[in-house]
């Protein structure tokens, strides 16, 4: 038995290792990803969907919907920090360039389990807000 490895240099998404039940993507940036190009949001409904921040800065997106419209909450990711995403919540992940995330879901999630929103023009003017809000300070003991 050899010890395997895994990497993919091309921008956007790709499931590098993928086995029964499960897989590990990496999600290099490219610009579709840039916070002000950010048009939809997406979910899952049979899985939870994990990220993990190995390189760069990237922010994870929630979007819960309301009769007023999407609200958001935006995570500054931290590298090595697990992040998991529920089954059915909207979501979505601005990057910038350099920035590497690996994603562990069911396999087939992207191709078989996934569904997108588009976001209005308030939508987009909200999640803009949202992301340029500064990032609350941890408090420390």
């Amino acid at each position: 038995m050899e010890i395997e490895e895994y990497s993919y240099d091309a921008s956007g998404y790709c499931p590098v290792l993928v086995r029964d039940g499960w897989q590990i993507g990496h999600l290099n940036f490219m610009p579709a990803l840039c916070s002000e190009a950010i048009d939809r949001v997406e979910r899952h409904k049979k899985t939870d969907e994990v990220f993990i921040l190995i390189r760069g800065g990237a922010s994870l997106i929630a979007a819960t919907e309301t009769p007023a419209g999407l609200t958001w909450e935006v995570q500054q990711m931290r590298p090595g920090v697990t992040y998991n995403i529920p089954t059915a919540l909207w979501h979505a992940i601005a990057m910038a360039p350099d920035n590497v995330v690996l994603i562990v879901e069911k396999n087939d999630t992207h191709l078989n389990d996934v569904e997108y929103r588009g976001l209005t023009d308030a939508d987009r003017l909200s999640l803009s807000a949202a992301l340029n809000q500064p990032p609350l300070l941890e408090q420390r003991p």
